[in-house]
């Protein structure tokens, strides 16, 4: 069996807290580097550089890995302005691809958005199209690009409209199609570690319906 080191950016959000817990738990891995702003629990895995969003210690040794995983987001409400939305969604995610794959990682995996388009002209899909965009540029051997709908899980910030959104999809979901459920973070966080670990050559796209799916497997 072959272990191997992860990278993981965005360990204290919903997803990435989910992707953070896998990850320490299998025994596929060996090291799991997650960079925040605040310490995370210790454990005998985590190496857990803490950064800043002036500060991403560009160049440090910790970035090489073998895989990565990037599970930033916010939204243009909880970031305060479009300039600090795109500052996190962006231009933070773009640097962490960078520099994984400047230290030799070959496997990506986004979490990106349903709708994600760089020709829409709403900011959320439009910014991540751009990122999918870029980050599809830097020439990683496996890129796998994550597209859930409305997340379900337990969220730290508080988004009162996703919360109420996602409570009537999950009361109508029987008569739902697949590509219009929720997309809970537990699962989406399974799909994303699964990637960075195996991830096959070329780029891959998982919809909001191949979530929903994998979901109801998992019940």
């Amino acid at each position: 069996m072959t272990v191997t080191i992860i990278l993981l950016a965005g360990a204290t959000g919903m997803i990435g807290a989910e992707a953070l817990a896998l990850l320490l738990a299998d025994e596929r891995v060996r090291q799991v580097v997650a960079p925040t702003r605040r310490a995370l629990p210790p454990h005998s895995k985590l190496h857990n550089p803490i950064v800043t969003s002036h500060d991403l210690q560009q160049g440090a040794k910790w970035w090489a890995a073998d895989g990565a995983i990037s599970a930033l987001g916010t939204t243009r409400a909880n970031a305060g302005s479009a300039a600090a939305y795109r500052a996190i969604d962006f231009d933070y995610s773009l640097e962490v691809a960078t520099q994984v794959r400047e230290a030799g990682a070959t496997r990506f995996a986004l979490v990106s958005s349903m709708g994600a388009n760089p020709r829409f002209r709403f900011t959320y899909p439009k910014t991540k199209g751009e990122l999918e965009g870029a980050v599809g540029l830097l020439g990683f051997e496996s890129l796998t690009l994550v597209r859930p709908g409305v997340l379900s899980g337990h969220r730290r910030e508080h988004r009162p409209a996703e919360a109420f959104l996602g409570s009537l999809l999950q009361a109508i979901e029987p008569i739902l199609p697949a590509a219009a459920r929720v997309s809970p973070a537990a699962t989406v966080a399974r799909l994303l570690v699964e990637a960075a670990l195996n991830g096959t050559a070329g780029r891959h796209i998982v919809t909001s319906q191949t979530i929903a799916l994998a979901a109801t497997g998992e019940k």
